[in-house]
């Protein structure tokens, strides 16, 4: 195709990508806040931006970015635009259906937004009975990104995903706004899992040190995490679905 983005080239040029490929990118994330500094579409930006790379090294096709996902635990913050779970695996099960139709068995989601993760692990399994093999991708769980950044820098809207969107769209993000906020923790230490509201633990939204950010640091994330996105698809290319799935 003469663009990586399907969205972006006429049908024919879609049909041939189909004839000859069994896998496709699918890049989602979340409008929410992100801190003074950063955009409200940070997740999805990425995601599409990561997606749309790793496509094009690969010769695969990516779909344009779902911009909306399960982030109402952000919603004291406005400009945080969410839907609820049902509503969510909703979607992306239908977009799923849909590219299955036209001979799409292997599906790599590029996911931008922690709390989108359960319920695109849920669609998966689902779908896989189904004959559809889906995979999630989540650039900041990269073992080595450990080496570049602190545990405290790498918390929502801080430096490492600060970095990340200031190297992707540097005339979005305002890094003279950044701040630095250790959390607050109401059961801090106890094993519990607490589904506690932004707002709660943060003032800025940011969750521990951004100001550290810089473009030439997210030129670093983002390598790392093409590299590997790149090594995912290649792998998934050489997957037989029916020696996986339920159904084919």
């Amino acid at each position: 195709m003469k663009h990586s983005d399907l969205s972006k080239v006429p049908y024919p040029e879609a049909e041939k990508y189909f004839s000859y490929n069994d896998i496709v990118v699918l890049p989602v994330g979340s409008t929410e806040q992100h801190g003074k500094h950063n955009p409200l579409g940070t997740d999805y930006l990425i995601a599409y931006k990561l997606a749309l790379e790793a496509a094009k090294q690969t010769g695969v096709a990516t779909l344009p970015p779902v911009p909306f996902g399960v982030s109402s635990h952000h919603r004291h913050f406005l400009g945080t635009i969410y839907v609820s779970e049902e509503s969510f695996r909703n979607y992306i099960k239908d977009i799923c259906l849909s590219l299955k139709e036209h001979g799409v068995r292997k599906i790599i989601i590029v996911n931008g937004h922690g709390g989108n993760l359960a319920s695109l692990l849920e669609v998966a399994r689902k779908l896989k009975q189904q004959g559809l093999l889906i995979v999630v991708f989540q650039w900041w769980n990269l073992r080595e990104l450990s080496e570049y950044f602190k545990p405290e820098e790498r918390g929502h809207a801080a430096a490492m995903e600060t970095s990340l969107i200031a190297f992707l769209y540097p005339d979005l993000v305002d890094l003279t706004k950044t701040c630095d906020e250790e959390p607050r923790e109401v059961f801090k230490g106890l094993p519990v899992y607490y589904p506690g509201d932004t707002k709660e633990y943060t003032d800025s939204g940011v969750f521990g040190v951004s100001s550290t950010a810089s473009s030439e640091r997210g030129k670093i994330v983002f390598e790392i995490a093409v590299k590997k996105l790149i090594e995912i698809i290649e792998v998934l290319k050489k997957i037989n679905v029916k020696d996986i799935c339920s159904k084919a």
